[in-house]
C-alpha cells in the first residue's frame, strides 16, 4: 500500500506521516527543493535527511506547480491513497501572493487529479483533499452545517473553493474515490463525498 501526501510539514501532514509510520505503511511524499533542508518537522520519521529515505518513508523533490513532476512521481510510486495537504495557507499573505496562491492551492489540486487520470489510476486511488473553514469566509449562519453556503473572502479561500469543486467534478465525471474534508477549528469535520456532506465530531 502506497500513501502519497503533499504538504508533509503541515500539521495534518505530520499526523498522516506519523500514523503511517506507526502502522508500517509505505509513504512517499513530495518536498520542494530549497537551498537548505526544509524537513525539520518530519526528520524524526527518517534518519538520513540528505537521502530523504528511511524505512517506509521516501521523499521526492517536486512541486504542486509542476504537472510534469507530479505525473512522473505518481506514475513511479503508483500510490493507493493520495492526501493533498499542500497549500499556501496564510490568508493575509494570499492577498499579496494571489496568483501564486491560486496556482498552488487551486490549480495544484487539478494537477494532482489530472496526474491520477493520466497515470491510469482512477480506479485504484483514493484521493483526500484538505479543505478549510475559509470556504465559508463571510459566515452566513452560526454554527455552519451541511447546507451553509460558501462565501470565501480571500484569495486563499477562493483558491480552496476551486479545489473543492474540482474534486467534486472529478468524482462525478470519472467516478474517482475523492473526498473534500473541511476542518473547522479543532472540533468539527465536514466530509463531502458522493454528492452529500456529512458532519462528524472529532
Amino acid at each position: 500500500v502506497g500513501h502519497f501526501p503533499s504538504g508533509l510539514e503541515s500539521f495534518p501532514g505530520i499526523l498522516v506521516n506519523s500514523l503511517s509510520a506507526s502502522f508500517k505503511l509505505q509513504v512517499h511524499g513530495i518536498v520542494r527543493r530549497s537551498s537548505s533542508f526544509n524537513t525539520g518537522r518530519i526528520e524524526h520519521l527518517y534518519k538520513n535527511p540528505q537521502a530523504h529515505i528511511e524505512g517506509n518513508m521516501k521523499l521526492h523533490y517536486g512541486d504542486l506547480t509542476d504537472s510534469t513532476c507530479l505525473v512522473k512521481i505518481i506514475n513511479e510510486v503508483k500510490p493507493t491513497e493520495i492526501y493533498n495537504l499542500g497549500a499556501q495557507s496564510h490568508v493575509k499573505i494570499s492577498f499579496d501572493l494571489a496568483e501564486y496562491t491560486a496556482d498552488v492551492d487551486g490549480i495544484g489540486t487539478l494537477r494532482l487529479l489530472d496526474a491520477i487520470k493520466t497515470c491510469g489510476l482512477i480506479n485504484s486511488v483514493k484521493f483526500y483533499q484538505a479543505s478549510t473553514s475559509e470556504l465559508y469566509g463571510k459566515v452566513q449562519e452560526i454554527p455552519q452545517k451541511e447546507t451553509t453556503p460558501f462565501y470565501p473572502r480571500s484569495p486563499y479561500g477562493a483558491a480552496k473553493l476551486y479545489a473543492y469543486w474540482i474534486v467534486v467534478n472529478f468524482r462525478e465525471a470519472y467516478n474517482l474515490f475523492a473526498v473534500d474534508c473541511i476542518v473547522i477549528g479543532n472540533s468539527v469535520l465536514l466530509v463531502h463525498c458522493g454528492g452529500k456532506q456529512s458532519v462528524d465530531s472529532k
